[in-house]
């Protein structure tokens, strides 16, 4: 007997829509979803074959989905990159424009190589950061834990000597019992947390909405003393390495420099090569229009764009550069907790000795009075 499948009530439907809707779409996936189609038109399965094999290969249900709604509109004769512009979330622009040109020139397998390779080489950049980021995190975390638990644990039963103290108190100690006081009332503790997770959502809303304010926070971010130079690592990494790819796909300069530009994360980067498109379409050679901007490309970028120019092999030298600053990132991001542990060391000593100070100082005062 054929198993019969249950058939979904409305509801049922619908919750499983949304499921569908909000499930998350890792980079892995897609990288696989594009690697195994380049792998399939090389073996001489067609583009329709190829993607109805993906879509019952596929576990992931959103992307199983999307490559559904692939499959459909390729049937009907659409081109692959105009139905994969149907969906910028899960296949960003500089893809679909990459797929575009391989389907114009007849080269559909290189651009998919291209892009399978430009993504592996995003996501271990990304993933080099992410690492990094962990242990100042879990630092972060730590501490703030102990600063807590110490003003509202253990200084108040310590500042409650000092209420026979009929001396004045020094500075350091009178600041520490204010602070100890006002953060022991749980409601006064909870205002400032609130008021701290407050001006962080502010601020990160900020940066999505105001142009201004993101504009100044991302040019203070590049003058940083060790996130400034960790900053221009990665966006000049980003830009040579999207560059390279999309001149690889034989897109035009201009529009390759324009969708590179929104790549990159920083807004100073971003506004820069917006400029260049301009100019570049003017006749102005990148290299020379990139030296105005020498703050954010040194000359290694613009000398070796120079030459690349002039031989005619930019997309090569691009490459080149990108695998240079992709290690350096990666060195600098594996160093990370070396690089800031003396910071970390040298704020809680200056903690450390403030509170002994503030603690230590009234009863070194009474000792000298008896």
């Amino acid at each position: 007997m054929t198993k019969v499948e249950k058939q979904l009530s409305p509801l049922e439907q619908k919750l499983n829509s949304i499921a569908i809707r909000l499930t998350r779409i890792k980079a892995i996936q897609k990288t696989f979803f594009l690697d195994h189609l380049r792998t399939m038109l090389h073996a001489g399965l067609s583009l329709v074959e190829a993607l109805h094999v993906l879509s019952k290969e596929t576990e992931n249900k959103k992307l199983k989905d999307i490559i559904g709604h692939i499959t459909e509109d390729v049937e009907k004769g659409q081109q692959l990159s105009e139905t994969l512009n149907k969906y910028p979330k899960v296949f960003p622009s500089m893809y679909v424009k990459m797929i575009e040109s391989g389907e114009v020139a007849g080269k559909l397998e290189e651009s998919l190589e291209q892009i399978v390779i430009q993504m592996k080489k995003s996501n271990a950049l990304k993933s080099s950061i992410r690492g990094a980021m962990i242990y100042p995190a879990v630092i972060i975390i730590a501490i703030s834990i102990v600063a807590i638990l110490m003003v509202t644990v253990v200084l108040p039963k310590i500042m409650t000597l000092f209420d026979e103290f009929e001396t004045e108190l020094p500075l350091a100690t009178r600041v520490l019992i204010a602070i100890t006081s006002f953060l022991s009332s749980p409601v006064n503790l909870v205002l400032t947390l609130g008021t701290i997770i407050g001006l962080i959502i502010l601020f990160v809303v900020g940066l999505k909405k105001s142009v201004p304010f993101k504009d100044v926070v991302h040019r203070v971010n590049l003058k940083l003393p060790i996130a400034g130079h960790v900053i221009k690592q990665i966006n000049l990494a980003r830009f040579s390495l999207t560059l390279s790819s999309l001149l690889k796909s034989t897109i035009p300069i201009t529009e390759a420099v324009e969708i590179t530009g929104q790549t990159c994360s920083n807004v100073q980067y971003q506004k820069a090569l917006h400029a260049a498109t301009d100019k570049i379409q003017k006749g102005i050679p990148l290299s020379e229009i990139l030296v105005e901007h020498e703050k954010l490309f040194p000359p290694l970028v613009t000398e070796m764009i120079m030459v690349g120019e002039r031989t005619g092999e930019i997309d090569r030298l691009l490459s080149e550069l990108a695998n240079f600053y992709s290690d350096e990132v990666d060195k600098t991001m594996k160093n990370f907790s070396t690089i800031i542990e003396p910071a970390i060391i040298i704020l809680l000593g200056l903690a450390v000795a403030g509170i002994a100070v503030a603690v230590i100082a009234p009863m070194f005062s009474l000792m000298q009075n008896f």
